[in-house]
């Protein structure tokens, strides 16, 4: 299994439900040197899906060491974004609630 799957695969597992809150939304992650995935929130459900949506809420592109930084808590995602780390497509306040909704 590719590596980044295992860390979408970990986010899916520590999703918190009472963080989302009634979102609906689509992330759609592309990453510089690994597979896109996404992950798609719906009625306190997460979804995990490869490759491209169709139609996503945001859109996150970055290297895949960033996005395992980020989710784990070693880069702060805000100064990732403003480090040009992370680039962002779509409802950006979406994507400041990303570690809220996949916490540590």
């Amino acid at each position: 299994m590719s590596e980044a799957k295992t860390v979408f695969e970990s986010m899916v597992g520590r999703f918190d439900a009472d963080e989302a809150d009634d979102m609906e939304a689509v992330f759609q992650f592309d990453l510089d040197d690994a597979d896109s995935y996404h992950l798609s929130i719906l009625d306190g459900k997460c979804d995990m899906g490869e490759g491209e949506h169709d139609d996503p809420t945001v859109t996150l592109s970055m290297d895949l060491e960033t996005l395992k930084d980020v989710m784990s808590g070693e880069l702060d995602g805000m100064a990732a974004f403003m480090q040009g780390k992370i680039r962002a497509d779509g409802d950006i306040m979406l994507a400041t609630k990303l570690t809220q909704i996949f916490p540590m």
